[in-house]
């Protein structure tokens, strides 16, 4: 995933090491590993299989083996779309697959939303509604309330996006400009025989209110909530916005309703579960394991600060550790640079460790891609060890300068430190890995 010009052996055999956790963390969360078993046999009438986010196409394509191979459904049974970020889809049988903008929305993701709750509201009393979610549904499924256009939403987006909010504040607001998140798929698919819905989680406490935008589950925030965080963050809202979020008839469903009795949700795998497996990896290699939280959210740069402190006193300690966390770091954007959380974090620990030997260490979102432009060739993260700052430095980089542009991506793509596994199928945000000793 990454690589350097003739490191030490001991620099090697970390980065080794580190390139080896991060994939270990990667492939636990894969739907050829954790859907199977979750996957419930057919209703007596159609299986209509909607799918978003990263993973959409690979969940899509294990279900769809699923039922045409264990259950001998044919096309007459299986119909469904699925919906991906642009580079994730996969081939899937029965069910059709749209490549769509993420972050930021675009119209193929609008049209395809428009296809899914015209297929969630065709659903009968024999047919059952399976919803595969993943991280980045909130993006690919995009379905604008009232007179909302495409580009005020992509507008919002964007501007949230720069505010540095998490994600939980983030889809609170986009709940509530939405006809498809924030229960109302559930509602659109209200008679059917049931709504099952399997997510890989990708949020901070893996709340299904915030994966994907909880398209099928209640909605415990509010208009009101919306419209503090817009303020707070200070989101600039066309007129389209401030009607809706003014408007007490566009309240998402709340606990209760009536429209959730036929609904389940099963979290099928967690942040958590790629940790772990990182970890295994590294007590396989002899390495004592620490987690600092698999829930971690806040300023990338921050975190990171505090990170280089908890390595260089399991150094002082001479103890040969690895550092685990997971979460949802943000960025606040104040520079004209590129890169995203994960490569600002790795950036902000080198910054930190101002080479400290004995201490290397990756970040790098489990999707396969970190901030970027929307491509499915950005990057996922960065990886720095002893040297980081003596080959930038030599290089003529300036890597406080860049840290303060946010052009974290520029950074380690010169040094040829980029983490690019590429489009992963699957997503259980960030995997951070510091080896120390």
């Amino acid at each position: 995933m990454s690589q350097t010009a003739s490191p030490s052996p001991d620099v090697a055999a970390q980065r080794a090491h580190l390139d080896a956790f991060l994939t270990a963390a990667i492939r636990a969360a894969h739907p050829d590993l954790c859907l199977p078993a979750h996957l419930p046999p057919p209703s007596p009438g159609r299986l209509i299989i909607l799918a978003a986010g990263k993973a959409a196409g690979s969940m899509s394509a294990v279900a769809s083996r699923f039922y045409r191979q264990e259950h001998g459904l044919g096309d007459d049974r299986i119909v469904g779309l699925a919906v991906a970020r642009h580079g994730y889809g996969q081939d899937a049988p029965g069910i059709r697959m749209v490549e769509a903008g993420h972050p930021v929305p675009d119209q193929a993701g609008i049209d395809a939303t428009e296809e899914v709750l015209r297929l969630a509201a065709a659903a009968g009393p024999e047919d059952e509604v399976l919803v595969l979610l993943s991280g980045g549904g909130s993006a690919n499924w995009i379905a604008p309330a009232g007179d909302l256009t495409l580009p005020e939403k992509q507008g919002i987006t964007r501007a949230i996006l720069r505010s540095g909010a998490p994600i939980g504040e983030f889809n609170t607001v986009r709940k509530h400009i939405s006809r498809i998140k924030g229960g109302r798929l559930a509602q659109a698919a209200r008679n059917a025989r049931s709504v099952l819905t399997l997510a890989i989680s990708d949020v901070p406490f893996d709340d299904p209110a915030v994966i994907a935008s909880g398209p099928t589950v209640p909605d415990p925030s509010t208009l009101a909530d919306a419209r503090e965080i817009c303020q707070r963050r200070n989101i600039p809202l066309p007129e389209a916005a401030v009607r809706l979020l003014n408007d007490p008839a566009n309240e998402s469903p709340k606990p209760g309703d009536p429209i959730f009795a036929n609904a389940s949700y099963r979290i099928i795998a967690r942040p958590q579960d790629a940790l772990d497996a990182a970890a295994a990896a590294a007590q396989a290699a002899g390495y004592e394991t620490l987690m600092l939280g698999s829930d971690l959210e806040g300023e990338a740069r921050v975190v990171a600060a505090e990170h280089a402190v908890e390595a260089k006193r399991y150094r002082d300690a001479g103890r040969r550790v690895a550092l685990i966390s997971g979460g949802e770091l943000t960025v606040t954007i104040r520079g004209e640079g590129h890169g995203g959380p994960n490569q600002e974090y790795a950036l902000a620990l080198a910054l930190a460790l101002d080479g400290t030997p004995g201490i290397s260490g990756i970040s790098a979102d489990t999707d396969g891609t970190d901030g970027g432009r929307g491509l499915a060739t950005d990057p996922a993260g960065g990886l720095i060890d002893p040297t980081t700052l003596a080959r930038a430095r030599a290089a003529g980089l300036d890597p406080a300068a860049m840290l303060d542009q946010n052009d974290s991506t520029a950074f380690f793509a010169a040094l040829g430190d980029l983490v690019n596994p590429g489009p992963t199928c699957t997503n259980v945000n960030d995997c951070r890995i510091i080896l120390v000793g």
